[in-house]
């Protein structure tokens, strides 16, 4: 009897671990939920359980109140917050990239810039989805390449940097946003990307669920790459959570994670499929500011169809030769990216004594965007500047969200005064002039403050700098 009680508490020691059963409670990002097989290989090689609850990136970085661990794509939006736990250690990596269908990839070009995706998707030539960059990291990725492309700068975002204007084109694109982007993808056949992670995109190429894989894009500007950090929240924690980094990061744990879920692994040795060897190009910055995720989010919620902007333009003798060559080079510049998009209602006045031309056009195309140059290129200068009526008129036009651009080098002499123009409320549309010549300083600046508005000084770029302001930035 002896000898066999001896034998079943051999048997006992040899089937438990040496280290003592643990459950903790982990906060993941959403995309996580395919680790499922990896925790279970996990709790048998460690003894340690993690009980997961799955939120968005941006969603769950606003508070880890609760949890023992956190294993979100970033760190970065705790670190905006001063929130950012004193252990974490990156365990895998995947870049924020599009997945393309085979017969839009031609639209993109071979190897496009963000600012290329951007101008497609304002042409109306390229409808992708992406995640509700609200609560995704994904999302915010994707919103964070278009406006550093779009700043130019070489550095991270500062809030000036983020200009409305910037984001409308990309936006304009934007079948959906959601907090599950791969499966609206998979439901819908009138997109024609997704905007995701690497991992998501060649999961669902793996998964059989497509009639034709994704094309893998990784715009040449740049990524925003996600390093998926494990954090202990809870320092008593310590010992386990060791022991649970320990494992992720050996060999055999690399090796299921970049197997099972097309994340790359962090550990060198461990042999990657061809498509986890795709060159990833320049690792965007990632802003340091929490005004600048603020006005980024501010300008995504603003964006889409129903903005207005009306130029009024005057064509005054007194226009002729180079001012006037300025105005038409101006306006050849203003199209797709972060000028006129799919969706926006331009109007036009031409003025000089009284209105001569007005048209309005809601840009759904390049035809659209060649009607507007069509009617700058006109050559019917008049007499005299009538500067109130006309932009009286561009109030009257005035619908829904609506900014307006008075370009004039002339002292008003016919029509109202600017007293009697302003006899009436201007606060509801404001009016963005540019002075060339001899207009009134004074007279303009008292139309655009009183509008909410702001002078511009005439320069090479001034009526290209005016819409970027005013573009649905109110």
């Amino acid at each position: 009897m002896r000898v066999l009680a001896a034998v079943v508490l051999l048997l006992l020691a040899a089937c438990t671990p040496s280290t003592p059963a643990v459950r903790l409670k982990m906060l993941a990002s959403t995309e996580l939920a395919d680790l499922g097989p990896v925790l279970a290989e996990l709790k048998k090689a460690t003894g340690v359980e993690l009980a997961v609850e799955h939120r968005g990136t941006v969603e769950a970085g606003r508070s880890l109140a609760g949890f023992d661990l956190a294993w979100l794509s970033t760190t970065r939006f705790l670190r905006l917050r001063g929130a950012e736990p004193e252990l974490a250690s990156s365990v895998m990596t995947s870049p924020v990239v599009l997945g393309v269908k085979r017969g839009s990839r031609a639209v993109l070009g071979e190897r496009p810039t963000w600012a290329d995706v951007a101008d497609r998707a304002a042409l109306g030539q390229f409808r992708y989805g992406m995640a509700d960059p609200r609560v995704s990291g994904g999302g915010m990725a994707a919103l964070i390449g278009v406006a550093t492309a779009a700043a130019g700068t070489g550095a991270p975002l500062r809030p000036e940097d983020v200009s409305c204007d910037r984001l409308q084109g990309f936006l304009a694109g934007r079948a959906f946003d959601v907090p599950d982007p791969v499966g609206e993808f998979v439901r819908r056949s009138d997109v024609d990307g997704l905007v995701a992670h690497e991992s998501e995109l060649l999961s669902l190429n793996a998964s059989g669920r497509l009639a034709e894989p994704l094309e893998i894009v990784y715009p040449r500007d740049g990524i925003v790459l996600s390093d998926y950090p494990l954090m202990l929240v809870d320092p008593a924690h310590r010992a386990s959570y060791d022991r649970v980094v320990e494992w992720l990061r050996s060999p055999v744990a690399q090796q299921m994670i970049a197997d099972r879920t097309w994340r790359r692994p962090v550990e060198p040795s461990v042999t990657r499929n061809e498509k986890l060897r795709a060159d990833l190009g320049t690792a965007l910055y990632f802003p340091d500011s929490s005004e600048v995720i603020d006005r980024l989010l501010l300008f995504h919620d603003r964006a889409g169809d129903g903005r207005q902007v009306v130029f009024v333009l005057d064509y005054s003798t007194s226009m002729a030769g180079a001012r006037l060559a300025g105005l038409r080079e101006a306006f050849a510049s203003l199209n797709g990216f972060d000028r006129f998009y799919v969706g926006e209602t331009v109007t036009i006045i031409r003025f000089a004594g009284t209105v001569l031309e007005e048209r309005s056009i809601t840009v759904r195309g390049r035809e659209d965007l060649d009607a507007l140059l069509a009617v700058v290129a006109s050559e019917d200068l008049r007499d005299n500047t009538a500067i109130w009526s006309a932009l009286e008129r561009a109030l009257q036009l005035a619908k829904g969200e609506t900014a307006v651009v008075l370009m004039t080098d002339g002292e008003n002499n016919a029509g109202p005064s600017v007293d009697e123009f302003l006899r009436v409320g201007r606060g509801e549309v404001p009016v963005f002039p540019i002075r060339f010549g001899e207009a009134s300083t004074a007279e303009l600046d008292r139309v655009a403050q009183a509008s909410g508005g702001r002078l511009v000084e005439a320069g090479a770029k001034s009526l290209l700098e005016a819409v970027r302001e005013i573009r649905g930035c109110r």
